[in-house]
């Protein structure tokens, strides 16, 4: 049994949905302190030839506070969002879809920030056929009494995973003897070099995965997220 786990992030690049792909259950971080400058309520997007901001206002945002314990903020509104997506995109070849799937996200009625982004994750994987087994972090008994590693482990045990992958960040942050003493394989997810026509103007990598989406189509996207390498000692 593999396990992944990450913070919800707002429709992240590729490489977290290679992330969820590769694993038997992928846990949802609801529980995790929020950051502020971090991946969870923005991400960027193609915007006039270049890579720009789109987020998801938070209320009282801070870092002292759980995922879960933080709300949209009443000034959030999914047209303004919408039509955003429909003047950067418009033009793009799966528009439509893209456009459709972006509806289903933005207009979802739930406020909890936490919710709200899982249902993003959970709109993303069935739109890409990933059938990996999302849980939070909160379902896990016990699970925030733990810091840092420790709640990996936990975690783990509580899965049933012999194996944890991460994202390639998390390289300086994990070490290999450290699982293996107990009893846990260690890997990280390291993105091929994904390149994919963007209007007529030079590829910028690195984008959400909604420029992804909006610019090919389902069987497409599912190759990329095979173009990746699990990183072993």
């Amino acid at each position: 049994m593999i396990m992944g786990l990450n913070q919800p992030y707002f429709m992240p690049y590729i490489g977290h949905w290679q992330l969820i792909n590769a694993v038997d259950v992928f846990v949802i971080g609801d529980d995790y302190n929020f950051i502020n400058r971090g991946w969870i309520h923005r991400n960027r997007i193609l915007q006039n030839g270049q890579a720009k901001y789109f987020n998801i206002e938070v209320a009282h945002a801070s870092q002292n506070k759980k995922i879960n314990e933080l709300y949209l903020s009443d000034v959030y509104d999914p047209a303004k969002k919408l039509q955003t997506l429909r003047e950067a995109y418009s033009k793009a070849p799966y528009f439509e879809e893209g456009y459709a799937l972006m509806r289903q996200i933005l207009e979802y009625e739930e406020r909890n920030l936490a919710r709200f982004l899982e249902h993003s994750i959970r709109c993303v994987c069935d739109y890409l056929g990933i059938t990996t087994k999302l849980i939070r972090s909160s379902e896990i008994p016990g699970n925030s009494e733990f810091k840092r590693e420790y709640r990996i482990y936990d975690q783990c045990r509580y899965t049933g995973a012999d194996m944890y992958i991460n994202a390639i960040g998390g390289r300086e942050l994990y070490d290999f003897e450290q699982f293996r003493e107990r009893g846990l394989k260690l890997g990280f997810v390291q993105t091929g070099d994904i390149r994919y026509q963007q209007f007529d103007q030079e590829f910028i990598p690195y984008l959400s995965i909604i420029d992804l989406i909006m610019f090919n189509s389902v069987e497409e996207i599912r190759q990329m997220l095979t173009q990746c390498t699990i990183l072993q000692e």
